[in-house]
């Protein structure tokens, strides 16, 4: 069945109420009752909830074949937890369980070996890097792996899609009571927003620190009474590999060319007064927008309300600056970050459901007035991939990405027309991430493009003396340089469904023939 992005669904994957994508609002208004875990109550004052050892903490979970078991990506390339708990359960021998994880990267590579002996048959991950993202192309995981948004992981713990029997939860520290914050000791995080949820929801919640505090660990970003064990490990992390993969600061001449066009933009149109709010992706360009604002607020002598997101060192610089009142936060991307969560008081750690659930009653992304993200590849109908490379495999993240772009009153996408001679503005897509309705404006440095959904921006940008033209244009500027890129085979094996942010199916992910 073709979903409204045009994209086939094998029927095999509309079962137990999942739906094609029809539509980036098609929920809208759609009632449920939240799912709930099953609570062990402790009544009697007496049970101990720091445990010897990791392992110790492991067999008292009781795990069986077949379980499902969270854990967060906080520290990212330098988290600590998810292998040291693998590597355990692995050596007990327990099969087929289910890894609901906010995102997978490089320090989870030890996972591939476990995919292909049927420890691990099931996926859900935002992002799907490196090695794993490579196993996870090339068939070695027994089921698709679903690829969530950070929004929509949330909506799907707290909806009963995923039931989770026990979260992992890494912490930077924690009481005996089991209070839990990404603050404080030797591996900081600064938030633990995408942990929030698992804690709330997973039958059984296991903090792991490296640093157990005495007295009462507050303020906590998990809270104690949602917490089963508390154990003490060497190190749960390593916060200087927090900022790395995505995250990238740029000296490129090209990527500042198209931060400039893209601040240009923004303050050319009508949300851009005073209070404004504002999010941008992780890439160099995208960053680097912050830094051409300030020029533009200075002479409309007006300050962001607030900022929003994974938080990097130029937000916390333009709050220190006193161009941003507030930011809301759900992921340090940086050290800067981590630390500004920690002694800023109008820097605030908001949870995962906060930011971006879209099946709540009015989640942050809503009321954003602009976002700034990338993407691997764009079409002529303005739809995104932010998932396949070109050359088939898994290599990205939606992350926030459909979230922020549905919410936002401009969403722009900054991209350069070619990579590596690869054209990313294309007339058909390896996947679909975004859909098209969701995007407002196309930046690139060979030009900017307009959504004909959107002739208001469009009769905004049209006073100014930005390079705009069409999609199509862009395309074939970049089919004279390159040529038309040649279509990848694939066998009809399903290695992963990309899921859009309410539920519904906007694409599936074939293996790439050999």
């Amino acid at each position: 069945m073709k979903n409204k992005v045009g994209r086939e669904i094998p029927e095999e994957f509309l079962q137990n109420g999942v739906e094609v994508f029809q539509g980036q609002y098609y929920r809208d208004n759609y009632e449920y009752t939240k799912a709930a875990p099953t609570v062990r109550a402790y009544v009697k004052p007496d049970r101990n909830k720091l445990q010897n050892s990791l392992r110790e903490t492991i067999l008292a979970l009781n795990l069986k074949d077949g379980m499902t078991l969270s854990f967060h990506h906080h520290f990212r390339n330098g988290d600590y937890i998810c292998a040291q708990v693998m590597e355990i359960i692995h050596e007990l021998g327990i099969k087929n369980l289910f890894i609901c994880a906010s995102s997978l990267g490089k320090a989870q590579a030890n996972l591939v070996p476990m995919l292909e002996d049927g420890t691990i048959t099931g996926i859900s991950t935002s992002g799907v890097r490196d090695e794993i993202g490579r196993a996870i192309s090339e068939g070695k995981l027994a089921e698709p792996a679903w690829i969530r948004t950070h929004g929509g992981r949330v909506r799907a713990i707290e909806t009963g899609q995923i039931k989770i029997d026990v979260a992992f939860i890494g912490a930077a520290s924690c009481d005996v009571y089991g209070n839990a914050s990404g603050k404080g000791g030797k591996s900081e995080c600064g938030v633990l927003s995408y942990a929030d949820v698992d804690a709330k929801y997973a039958d059984k919640v296991v903090v792991i620190t490296d640093n157990v505090v005495p007295g009462v660990n507050m303020p906590a970003s998990i809270k104690g009474i949602d917490v089963d064990y508390v154990v003490k490990v060497d190190q749960v992390g390593d916060p200087a590999k927090i900022a790395g993969g995505a995250i990238r600061m740029t000296k490129d001449p090209r990527e500042l060319k198209m931060a400039a066009y893209c601040a240009q933009v923004v303050a050319a149109t009508q949300w851009f007064k005073d209070g404004f709010s504002f999010q941008t992706g992780a890439g160099g360009a995208s960053l680097a927008v912050t830094q051409f604002l300030r020029s533009y607020m200075d002479e409309a002598n007006i300050k962001m309300g607030w900022g929003m997101g994974g938080i990097t060192e130029p937000m916390v610089d333009m709050l220190h600056q006193g161009y941003i009142r507030a930011l809301l936060d759900d992921q340090a991307f940086d050290i800067p970050a981590v630390k500004s969560v920690h002694s800023d008081p109008t820097h605030y750690e908001i949870s995962c459901s906060e930011y971006a659930n879209p099946l709540n009653k009015g989640a942050y992304v809503n009321y954003l007035d602009y976002v700034i993200l990338g993407a691997l590849e764009i079409d002529t109908n303005f739809n995104v991939n932010v998932v396949q490379g070109s050359d088939g495999l898994i290599q990205g993240a939606p992350g926030g990405h459909p979230d922020t772009a549905a919410g936002a009153k401009c969403t722009i996408i900054v991209a350069p027309l070619l990579r590596s001679r690869l054209a990313t503005v294309r007339r058909e897509l390896t996947s679909v991430t975004t859909p098209g309705e969701s995007v407002d404006v196309l930046v690139t440095d060979y030009g900017i493009a307009v959504n004909p959904r959107r002739q208001d921006i469009l009769q905004q940008l049209q006073k100014t003396d930005l390079p705009l033209c069409s999609i199509e244009e862009l395309v074939e500027t970049a089919e004279k340089i390159c040529g038309r890129p040649e279509p990848i085979k694939f066998t009809d094996k399903v290695v992963a469904l990309v899921e859009y942010r309410d539920g519904t199916l906007i694409d599936v992910i074939r293996q790439v023939k050999k």
